[in-house]
């Protein structure tokens, strides 16, 4: 395979701390020899694990790069008994843009691993991720929300693996991140994932769903930083006590959990997120937006659970993902 065509002055085997960039050479109409400069840090003391965290997977996701850049800052190489390695923004033109896929090649991080490096922008940042950055990690964590169209209960999750044990080391290190709500998780479609790459290296891997709307809060952004720490001690990589609060275990590995709009029109949302509902309760109406007097298309739950995730903007399109009903383990 070709080498990577992203450098880095970032010497990952060097003590201390280094703040730099992935740079991606990238002729375009406002820079015929431009770059797109990816900003990194690693912070780095002596023999242990490596920690690889990552925030902006998509570009529209807030808490992962409002911790991250936070903590490039605060973290002391003193502090760190092993290798973190941050990369607050991984689509770093999608998160400039405030895009969930990129400007540039729309391309979404998250369907494209483990990437090309003579493919578009985000294939050859996925292949760099791929191929040099995740060999190194022995944990990974990923912080995720909903973007602009998605919005959850806060949640810290781990799929269902054929490797039990790998599963169960990534299940204790989700209970140690120790969101509101622990997740167990299948995806509708896992190909392309930066998750699935992670995983079948063998990795110990978690990721976040976090809030949504395009936007994060105080409340989003202090879960995601205690998590972080937390996750980082479980790794070993910081001495201290974790915070633990009640965390609730859902999981939403039935495709009954997935509510999928066959309808365009006006969303009416009739459970709020967290609430319990029975099979059979209406979880919500589409009414049609191009006459008045047409009776609006119901859905209902098809499971007992709790509204872990509801579609966020007012109006909606065949197609998406209306609610996602979790089960409470």
């Amino acid at each position: 395979m070709k080498d990577s065509p992203i450098s880095t002055d970032i010497d990952f085997n060097l003590d201390g701390i280094q703040h730099g960039f992935l740079k991606l050479p990238y002729s375009h109409d406002q820079s015929a020899w431009g770059s797109i400069m990816i900003p990194i840090t690693v912070v780095k003391n002596g023999d242990g694990p490596t920690a690889l965290l990552t925030g902006a997977n998509h570009g529209d996701e807030y808490e992962g790069p409002v911790a991250l850049f936070k903590l490039a800052h605060d973290l002391r190489s003193e502090d760190v008994m092993g290798r973190v390695i941050i990369l607050p923004a991984m689509n770093y033109p999608a998160f400039l843009a405030g895009t969930r896929t990129s400007p540039i090649d729309k391309g979404n991080m998250n369907r494209v691993f483990p990437g090309k490096p003579d493919g578009t922008v985000t294939e050859k940042i996925a292949d760099y991720i791929a191929r040099y950055l995740l060999p190194l990690a022995d944990y990974v964590l990923d912080i995720h929300a909903g973007g602009k169209t998605l919005d959850f209960v806060p949640f810290a999750a781990v799929h269902v693996l054929d490797n039990k044990e790998q599963e169960a080391a990534s299940v204790a290190a989700m209970k140690a991140f120790n969101a509101p709500y622990s997740m167990m998780m299948t995806e509708l479609d896992s190909i392309g994932m930066y998750d699935t790459t992670a995983e079948e290296m063998g990795k110990v891997f978690v990721s976040t769903e976090l809030g949504g709307g395009g936007m994060s809060t105080a409340k989003s952004n202090a879960i995601a930083e205690r998590g972080i720490r937390n996750f980082l001690i479980h790794a070993g990589l910081l001495t201290g006590e974790m915070t633990f609060n009640p965390s609730i275990e859902l999981d939403m590995h039935d495709p009954n959990c997935f509510m999928i709009s066959e309808d365009e029109g006006l969303l009416e949302i009739c459970v709020d997120l967290g609430e319990e509902v029975s099979a059979g309760d209406i979880v919500a109406r589409i009414h049609d937006i191009k006459r008045t007097g047409i009776a609006p298309q119901v859905y209902k739950a098809k499971k007992v659970g709790i509204l872990a995730s509801r579609h966020f903007p007012g109006l909606v399109k065949m197609g998406d993902c209306l609610a996602v009903i979790a089960t409470e383990c």
